[in-house]
């Protein structure tokens, strides 16, 4: 069951300063602290489910979640991954259709939920809170695009390294640990990002830690050598 709490206030949350939140004056923020409800959600519980109306925006305060599709045999696709002062939910908002993808914790997390009548109030009021979401639309097409080009011609070996590159450009490392990822992914995840089969994504792993590339621990990866692995993943500024 999802916990209701005491909900955090946007005026002193951390993550704002980064967030697309940012330009809001004291009486927009003021607004969004009257309106939105803030639950935890445990890890695995699903915030929003593809084909359902939306209710709202989704913004993290704390804590990973994985956005994806459910495609044949309710196999996942990982579109993408989301993490402090993240918003998630807004294509369909804007659209007005049912949700085209899912989201769900990867682990606990505290997320808020903007009322979708206060998101339209403050894209209405605000230009540049309107300009940032067009910049996040125009991104996730960017990235959309990437992808198919990447799932047509890449490699699984380079596949695999950039999605490495990139949860660790995502959620950091871990706290004294600089070289362990700071995020927990099951193979099945994983391979749902990469875009192959557990079994690939195995060998794969397996080829990475004999090359001393990574290193695993259950489900905690570290690089050992981030500059091969950008080598690997053929990643360029």
């Amino acid at each position: 069951m999802i916990q209701h709490f005491q909900k955090p206030y946007c005026t002193d949350c951390e993550h704002r300063i980064n967030s697309i939140l940012r330009d809001l004056d004291d009486y927009a923020l003021d607004t969004l602290d009257s309106t939105k409800a803030c639950y935890v959600y445990k890890k695995g519980q699903v915030i929003f489910t593809e084909g359902i109306p939306p209710t709202g925006l989704f913004c993290i305060h704390k804590g990973k979640v994985k956005v994806y599709k459910t495609g044949d045999e309710g196999r996942e696709k990982i579109m993408r991954l989301a993490g402090d002062g993240d918003v998630i939910g807004y294509r369909s908002l804007i659209s007005g259709e049912p949700a085209t993808v899912s989201a769900a914790a990867l682990e606990e997390s505290v997320i808020c939920c903007i009322p979708q009548e206060t998101f339209f109030k403050l894209l209405r009021a605000n230009g540049s809170f309107s300009m940032r979401i067009i910049k996040l639309l125009s991104g996730e097409l960017d990235r959309a695009e990437e992808e198919i080009v990447h799932l047509a011609q890449k490699p699984v070996r380079e596949r695999l390294a950039e999605a490495l590159l990139l949860l660790k450009e995502t959620y950091g490392t871990e706290d004294g640990d600089s070289s362990a990822l700071n995020v927990r992914l099951s193979r099945e995840e994983l391979a749902s990002m990469v875009g192959t089969a557990i079994e690939t994504l195995v060998r794969t792993i397996a080829e990475f830690k004999r090359e001393r590339l990574i290193t695993t621990e259950k489900k905690k990866i570290r690089i050992l050598d981030l500059p091969g692995l950008i080598r690997v993943g053929n990643v360029h500024d």
